[in-house]
């Protein structure tokens, strides 16, 4: 399993870290074009100064980079440069370029190892950890793809400093949903200095990554196929999700940003299922309200969604089993569960319908 390396600056003495843990210093080194542009000379640099061989590669900055297309460039390009099975990867973004870089190293003679330098919040927490890795398909997110868990994650919360407000509030969807899923004294945590972490204040900030690192972490070491329904709990709002994403076409809406709405959805659907009190829904919504979008992507993206077109997107989530949507729910707040049977249709229409009416309410104060 990987080795999580919180601190600032998470780059020193690189070469001393990969010999102790078997990697070489060959190294295909991995940006998106805003991370090549604000970390790219720094981390080459302290590459050539340690001593590292390493060929650099460049994609776009857009989720439209998870293809077959751009990976089969750059599987040339490696090829090209004689990079063989005694190489590894460098990923240096954020989840789009984890993943295609995730991908492209579980599959370039049949595995060479990867190392996660996660650069924004939702990376840092949530998409590097756990060796899920994909590329998208025009009929679904995240489809094609492989277990492949990286040899290292390298995290230094000063990156997040380089991101846009919008970013940091995406990220934070991922940082929140491990209170709800698993740790009840995170989740009051989060309750009281949920502003502190939005802006980038210290402790609070390296203390929250931190500990949803080590969250999934643990989750992944005890469930890394997913095989128990554990890990499924990690998916908690996913379904509504990355159905809205679907809707969205991947370009409109981040990714947390559906996360937070699919929580909301979720939130609902256990209360009205049965399972969450009301006291448990009034305190899980409160925290959700503080999340800020966009002005107008509410109104274009949700609001204006009916719930059967919805619940018909959703059935393209590579999730669903048997032709069945898998639900993650709460008992209460620090406790997920994945529920073994079919959720009526209706009844996911209702909590999207009442979703629909709480950030409808939001935006009228």
């Amino acid at each position: 399993m990987s080795t999580i390396r919180v601190e600032t600056p998470v780059i020193a003495d690189l070469g001393k870290l990969f010999k102790a843990h078997g990697l070489s210093k060959k190294s295909v080194v991995l940006f998106d074009e805003h991370t090549r542009k604000l970390f790219g000379d720094s981390i080459l640099k302290q590459l050539q100064e340690e001593g590292f061989q390493f060929k650099e590669l460049v994609v776009p900055a857009r989720e439209a980079s998870k293809s077959f297309g751009v990976a089969f460039r750059l599987y040339g390009s490696m090829i090209e440069a004689d990079v063989d099975r005694s190489w590894n990867m460098l990923v240096v973004g954020g989840g789009v370029v984890g993943d295609l870089g995730g991908f492209i190293a579980a599959s370039y003679f049949r595995g060479i190892p990867v190392i996660q330098l996660p650069t924004t919040l939702l990376a840092m927490t949530d998409s590097s950890i756990g060796g899920k890795v994909a590329i998208n398909h025009p009929l679904g997110k995240n489809l094609i793809g492989f277990f492949h868990s990286p040899e290292l994650v390298l995290i230094d919360p000063s990156y997040l400093a380089t991101l846009p407000q919008r970013e940091i509030y995406s990220g934070m969807a991922e940082v929140v949903k491990y209170g709800f899923i698993a740790d009840e004294q995170l989740f009051s945590f989060f309750e009281r200095h949920f502003r502190d972490i939005t802006r980038l204040k210290e402790p609070y900030l390296t203390e929250a990554v931190k500990r949803s690192a080590f969250i999934k972490d643990d989750v992944v070491k005890k469930d890394f196929r997913e095989t128990d329904g554990l890990r499924a709990t990690l998916n908690f709002g996913h379904t509504f999700a990355h159905g809205l994403e679907k809707l969205a076409e991947y370009r409109y809406l981040r990714h947390g940003e559906a996360v937070t709405i699919g929580m909301v959805c979720a939130l609902f659907l256990s209360h009205n299922l049965g399972f969450l009190n009301q006291e448990s829904l009034d305190r899980g919504l409160a925290l959700l309200r503080k999340f800020l979008f966009p002005k107008g992507v509410l109104n274009r993206r949700f609001l204006a969604i009916e719930g059967t077109m919805l619940l018909e997107s959703m059935f393209s989530d590579k999730k669903k089993q048997n032709k069945q949507l898998r639900f993650v729910l709460l008992n209460k707040i620090g406790e997920a569960f994945l529920l073994d049977e079919n959720v009526d249709d209706q009844q996911a229409i209702n909590a999207i319908a009442d979703a629909q009416k709480l950030f409808s309410q939001e935006l009228m104060r």
